[in-house]
């Protein structure tokens, strides 16, 4: 058996049932010996991100894998790998390599050289007796510790050699979780104790922990009133009385009023690092701070108290020190909080429910995304926004339910993502309706990846926001094109007839005009992708420049 035969072998064992790739790379063809099935990308970077999308949906249970060819095409990867890196995803990456006396040798792409720094592990095989050896430690790096990509580059003859009979055993590497210590926890209490207006802020931590009724727990025993971050939206339901929204540069009055006027500030699965993409932490704040990855514990904002560990064990520990400390009773005053809350939600919903009722032509986007609120069976489905106009658009007002009903993203924000995301989604999640928000210039970054979906089954639906402009880069203050290229070269225009696009490479395309359409066009797209049938909705919509932001 020889070294590429072996990680067949090993994918196998690891309950990997299908991989993503782009030809050519011969594990893709052991792979499909093996029973494991290959799905080919329209472009390196695709097949990167769908793998992503489907280890964000696993919860670090199953992990996405994805094979792509030496020198090209590993570096066509790199722009997946930096938004997997960026976003705390583990993905496993297969790179095809050089001949091992050609790896040195100048411009020859050597990915233990150049991924540095974009991944969380990079490593070469260059003996074929390292095999087993190199694909343990993968799949460590995959379950332990920070997640992220972890690269295994395959260099071409030494894996095409046998691997010696002695060397061809594996032992699967296990899920090893850690509290953090015990002092700490119940330090965290006395402060939690002690504060006049806590709350918590969410990250992604909670969700990959599979932490979210825990948090719901905390949050009820002690009153605090919860924010998710972008990739943590979801982390609770949003119609809970003590949900505060989500955020990214964009968010809810409730939780701005609670970012801004807390005192105590418990950060549970996060890295807290400092984003335009994320909402700021005003001076003066208690930070009590947990996350998996010790680095991020006062790498941008001091903690008080640093609660290192799996998030769930984490919430765990803190709910029965809580209890321990009050008699079972718990601390603050739910009544009290949730009416806060209630009236900041209904104070906000004021000034935006004529926004989104609009039946303005072309269509606004919020009219899109309350359609989506009242069309979709959420607790069913998995939405995820594009980078730009749809993420700061969408993340305030579409309303999340249960984990992972909503992807957050965009630490790095990558146009394009939503479509192989997606995919990948519905690949971990088959019976889930998947659906994506895009613009017109993230289209065109993996637009014919609807092919992919059509081809490989896995039914999605995609709304596009047709206004043949980047709204993002339109409006008189954002942006940094300047009125010049925008007004006399059209540098931010774009155009194009999606839905006969869509058409063209298989999928059901929609037009909409109107805002009557929009609710109907939805429930079409729920059925045709229960027949499996892959759907693109053009719509007619505005330039949208109407953000929910805040500026103290």
């Amino acid at each position: 058996m020889n070294g590429i035969d072996f990680i067949a072998e090993i994918l196998k064992r690891e309950g990997v049932e299908w991989i993503s790739c782009f030809p050519s790379n011969p594990i893709i063809s052991a792979a499909a010996r093996v029973g494991i099935r290959p799905i080919a990308f329209r472009h390196e970077r695709g097949a990167v991100m769908a793998a992503d999308g489907y280890s964000r949906i696993s919860d670090r249970q199953r992990f996405g894998v994805v094979a792509v060819q030496s020198q090209a095409g590993a570096e066509n990867s790199l722009g997946g790998v930096a938004q997997a890196f960026a976003d705390n995803i583990p993905v496993l990456i297969l790179l095809g390599g050089n001949r091992l006396d050609q790896i040195s040798v100048r411009p020859n792409f050597s990915a233990v050289m150049r991924y540095q720094g974009w991944a969380k592990s990079v490593e070469a095989i260059y003996q074929p007796e390292q095999v087993g050896d190199v694909m343990r430690r993968a799949f460590h790096a995959l379950r332990n510790g920070p997640p992220g990509p972890v690269v295994v580059e395959l260099t071409a003859d030494v894996c095409a050699r046998e691997v010696p009979e002695q060397f061809r055993t594996y032992h699967s590497p296990k899920l090893v979780r850690q509290r953090p210590e015990t002092d700490a926890i119940q330090e965290a209490v006395r402060l939690l104790k002690a504060a006049k207006q806590p709350m918590i802020w969410a990250g992604a931590g909670v969700l990959f922990s599979g932490a979210s009724s825990a948090l719901k727990e905390l949050a009820e025993l002690t009153a605090m009133p919860v924010f998710c971050t972008m990739p943590g939206k979801s982390a609770i339901d949003e119609r809970h009385p003590l949900a505060l929204g989500a955020g990214s540069g964009t968010t809810t009055l409730a939780a701005h009023r609670w970012l801004v006027e807390s005192d105590v500030l418990l950060a549970l699965g996060t890295s807290l690092t400092r984003s335009p993409y994320a909402q700021p932490i005003r001076h003066g704040k208690t930070i009590i701070h947990n996350s998996i990855n010790p680095d991020d514990i006062n790498k941008n904002e001091a903690a008080e108290v640093a609660l290192i560990g799996d998030t769930k064990l984490t919430i765990e520990a803190l709910i029965d020190e809580i209890k321990s400390q009050t008699g079972g009773k718990g601390i603050g005053d739910r009544k009290k909080s949730q009416e806060h809350v209630a009236k900041l939600k209904s104070e906000w919903m004021a000034e935006w429910q004529s926004v989104l009722d609009s039946d303005d032509e072309p269509l606004s986007y919020y009219r899109v995304i309350s359609e989506l609120n009242r069309s979709l069976d959420r607790e069913n489905s998995i939405v995820t926004h594009d980078a730009g106009a749809p993420r700061d658009t969408m993340l305030p007002f579409y309303e999340a339910t249960t984990p992972h009903s909503y992807i957050g993203w965009g630490k790095t924000t990558h146009l394009g993502f939503g479509i192989p995301l997606m995919i990948g989604a519905k690949m971990a999640e088959p019976k889930k309706f998947c659906l994506n928000v895009m613009g017109d210039g993230a289209f065109g970054m993996s637009g014919l990846d609807l092919e992919t979906a059509v081809r490989s089954g896995a039914a999605i639906t995609t709304v596009l926001l047709n206004n043949s402009d980047m709204a993002t880069y339109s409006g008189p203050t954002r942006g940094t094109i300047g009125e010049e290229a925008r007004q006399q070269y059209g540098v931010s225009k774009m155009h194009g007839d999606y839905a006969k696009i869509a058409e063209g490479m298989g999928a059901v395309g929609i037009r909409v005009t109107k805002a009557s359409e929009i609710g109907p066009a939805l429930r079409e797209a729920q059925r045709l992708n229960a027949e499996g049938k892959t759907v693109l909705i053009d719509v007619n919509a505005n330039v949208e420049e109407r953000r929910s932001r805040f500026k103290s």
